[in-house]
C-alpha cells in the first residue's frame, strides 16, 4: 500500500473521531430538550420498561435542576466545550499525522480511560450498569479508528525515517 493511500486511511479514521467528538459536544448543550424528546419517543415504542423509567428519571432530574438551579448546566456546557476543543486538537494529525502522532496516542489513552471512569463513577452516581456499558462503548468504539490510524501512521513514520536516512525527502 502506498503512502498516499495510508494517509487517506489515517485522515478518514481521524475524521470519524472528530465527527464523534463534535456530535458529542454539540448534543451536550440541550440535554433537557433531548431527554424530553427521547422519553417521548421511548413511550411510543416497545422499549424495555427499565430503559423508559431511567430516561424519564433523567429527564425529570435535568428539568427540575434546570428550573431551580440553571447554573448547574454550566458544567455540561464545559463538557460540551471540552469535546469541541479536543476535536480541534485533531487538526494537527489531520495535517501531519507523523509529526502529531501524540494526539492520536492521547486519544487512545482517553478512550481506555473511559472504562474505569464508567465502572467507578457509575455506581457512585447511581448509574444503572446497562447505561455504564453504553458509556464504555464510546471508548471501545472510539479507539478502533484511532488504532487503525495509529498503525498506518507508524508505517508512514518508518518510511519517512528510512527516506531521511537515505537522504531522500519523503512527503507523507
Amino acid at each position: 500500500m502506498n503512502a498516499d493511500r495510508r494517509l487517506r486511511i489515517v485522515r478518514g479514521c481521524l475524521l470519524i473521531v472528530v465527527a464523534g467528538l463534535v456530535v458529542s459536544g454539540v448534543t451536550a448543550f440541550p440535554l433537557v430538550a433531548e431527554t424530553r424528546l427521547l422519553a417521548a419517543v421511548l413511550h411510543d415504542l416497545p422499549a424495555p420498561g427499565g430503559l423508559v423509567a431511567w430516561v424519564d428519571r433523567v429527564h425529570a432530574g435535568l428539568a427540575a435542576t434546570g428550573e431551580a438551579y440553571p447554573f448547574i448546566a454550566y458544567g455540561t456546557d464545559w463538557l460540551a466545550f471540552a469535546h469541541l476543543v479536543i476535536a480541534v486538537a485533531f487538526w494537527g494529525p489531520l495535517r501531519d499525522p507523523v509529526r502529531n502522532v501524540w494526539v492520536v496516542q492521547f486519544g487512545v489513552i482517553a478512550c481506555a480511560a473511559v472504562v474505569p471512569l464508567a465502572l467507578v463513577a457509575g455506581p457512585v452516581r447511581g448509574i444503572p450498569f446497562g447505561w455504564q456499558l453504553i458509556d464504555i462503548s464510546f471508548g471501545v468504539l472510539g479507539v478502533v479508528p484511532l488504532l487503525v490510524a495509529l498503525r498506518h501512521i507508524r508505517v508512514l513514520e518508518r518510511a519517512q525515517a528510512a527516506a531521511w536516512a537515505s537522504g531522500v525527502t519523503a512527503e507523507a
